[in-house]
């Protein structure tokens, strides 16, 4: 259980997508103008990320990695799937992504107009891929770390855009320099996060 939720912490705030890696910067700087929709994106994003990463995870141990097939077959031992890992990760995601866009455009008409393009985008953001990706390369040992790992991110990068978007709704009101209105302030604002958030680095797990 304390193992669980050292990942989970770590992958919130020491490791977190936007302010560790800049992992899904597009639709954080693009949809973080309102907290409103920044939330429905950010929710949106905990679920996919939260799905995907087991799912890919069971895919990775049972059906891609070397020796995985094993379960099936004794002679299947030494075929080796692993070259397919992107494909189907991405698969498991573009799925995930279109089922969450018909529950929003059927339960929360004015958010999925709100989020317009960005919601589908989900499906190329490099925020939900690195989630599966960093699961296999640190070769986390059940699916339950998987889990906690996917949500944890999920959580991390809504906390992001839910931060910035709310710090870009009061700037509105502030004299910025006209060269930085927009996406330069919000470039620095991003970047004196990025080192708020460094100081979580100092937490021992």
């Amino acid at each position: 259980m304390e193992n669980l939720v050292n990942i989970f912490v770590k992958s919130i705030f020491i490791d977190n997508m936007i302010f560790a890696y800049f992992l899904g910067m597009c639709s954080y700087l693009a949809v973080s103008k309102t907290v409103n929709t920044s939330t429905g994106l950010g929710i949106a994003v905990i679920f996919v990320l939260g799905f995907t990463v087991p799912v890919d995870f069971l895919l990775e141990k049972f059906i891609l990695k070397a020796g995985a097939l094993s379960w099936i077959s004794p002679s299947l031992a030494d075929l080796d799937l692993s070259f397919l890992s992107f494909i189907m990760f991405i698969a498991v995601i573009a799925s995930m992504v279109q089922l969450v866009e018909m529950v929003i455009e059927k339960f929360a008409p004015s958010l999925y107009t709100s989020l317009g393009i960005f919601l589908p985008l989900i499906a190329v953001n490099c925020a939900i891929l690195g989630g599966s990706l960093f699961m296999q390369e640190r070769e986390y040992a059940n699916i339950a770390e998987a889990t906690v790992f996917g949500l944890g991110s999920g959580v991390g990068w809504f906390l992001a855009i839910v931060g910035i978007a709310a710090i870009r709704e009061k700037i509105q009101y502030s004299n910025v320099p006209a060269p930085l209105r927009g996406l330069g302030i919000t470039f620095i604002i991003t970047g004196l996060m990025g080192i708020a958030f460094m100081s979580f680095m100092g937490i021992k797990l």
